[in-house]
């Protein structure tokens, strides 16, 4: 998987995440007043909204459902020409839904899904957020001014996404999007993939695929927001528990990635968390990071290890029991 080949450069980046939630009102709650992020259109049953650093119009979309969960997950091209070559190769592929107008923020994008069920698009026009008045930064290169309301999130940073067969999620994002692999978690020899962290760019990863232990489909592990420094979550981590949000984990650092991190719920039942840290891949060989069971440990670097839950919670929730074949995997990071 190493062997260097010439990259598929045609997406640029995560556009936008949309969550589901069963407690709109308690969901938004938390997203503007405690994380910090900003309202800038409403629309039916869905709230859009962005960090302050996020150069689109929205980047985060909260959505009314019966129960927590991902909604569509998006991604920008690089050029309108890069997206119908991406389109003609997701149809290839079986994988297409189909064309839509478009959205709040966005021109038209196409549907499609992952090999594990998940909703996804993909588009390139897109409207560049302009702050009113009373959100404008006095610096000319920061699209919004920093509010200093609850943790204040600059940006979105990545989701990790459960999967019943890593490795066929991995080669789709690889070979149809262009993800390069960051790092991996393989048990049993090397012969079982238990997680991959991938991106376009140069940041450590945007999307993760990690095994689902229940066997189920289209389910999230946690979706995650940059913060500019480890005070900074140290200091989400006040906010959140004077609001009496659960922490389910940290702060403290993971191994794969480096980055400091805190895991909390948020009111409609979906995991959050709050990063920052991490390194930067900029060799284009850069060669995957490979951990065994032993070299994995618990997957935190400093500290105790992760809650159960950290394994069997994703959402939406199911009452599956865990397969035997999954039961010995031992509790990991997805980071």
């Amino acid at each position: 998987m190493n062997e260097y080949k010439e990259p598929l450069l045609d997406v640029a980046h995560l556009g936008r995440l949309e969550l589901l939630t069963p407690k709109l009102d308690q969901s938004l709650w938390y997203f503007r007043d405690l994380l910090g992020m900003e309202v800038v259109a409403t629309e039916g049953d869905s709230v859009y909204m962005r960090a302050y650093g996020d150069y689109a119009h929205s980047t985060f979309k909260l959505t009314a459902a019966s129960q927590p969960g991902p909604g569509r997950i998006s991604w920008r091209c690089m050029s309108p020409q890069a997206l119908e070559r991406r389109v003609k190769a997701i149809e290839a592929a079986g994988l297409g839904i189909g064309w839509k107008d478009g959205d709040i923020g966005r021109g038209r994008f196409y549907e499609f899904r992952d090999p594990d069920g998940h909703h996804m698009d993909i588009y390139f026009e897109e409207q560049k957020y302009r702050a009113p008045d009373a959100l404008r930064s006095t610096l000319k290169n920061l699209p919004q001014k920093y509010t200093a309301r609850g943790a204040n999130v600059r940006r979105i940073d990545h989701l990790a996404l459960c999967a019943q067969d890593v490795a066929a999620n991995r080669e789709f994002a690889m070979d149809l999007l262009g993800f390069r692999v960051r790092e991996q978690v393989r048990y049993n020899h090397g012969q079982t993939e238990i997680g991959s962290w991938m991106s376009l760019g140069q940041i450590h990863h945007e999307m993760a695929y990690v095994l689902d232990v229940k066997g189920a489909h289209g389910r999230m592990h946690h979706m995650s927001f940059w913060i500019d420094n480890r005070e900074d979550v140290l200091r989400a981590a006040d906010i959140l528990a004077e609001n009496n949000i659960f922490i389910e984990a940290g702060p403290s650092k993971h191994n794969n990635s480096q980055a400091f991190y805190l895991y909390s719920y948020e009111p409609g039942g979906n995991r959050i968390e709050i990063y920052s840290g991490s390194f930067i891949v900029t060799a284009p060989d850069f060669e995957t990071v490979t951990w065994n069971e032993e070299e994995r440990g618990t997957g935190v670097y400093w500290g105790g290890a992760l809650p159960e839950s950290f394994l069997n919670y994703c959402t939406p929730n199911v009452d599956t029991p865990v397969p035997a074949e999954n039961a010995k995997v031992p509790v990991f990071d997805p980071v």
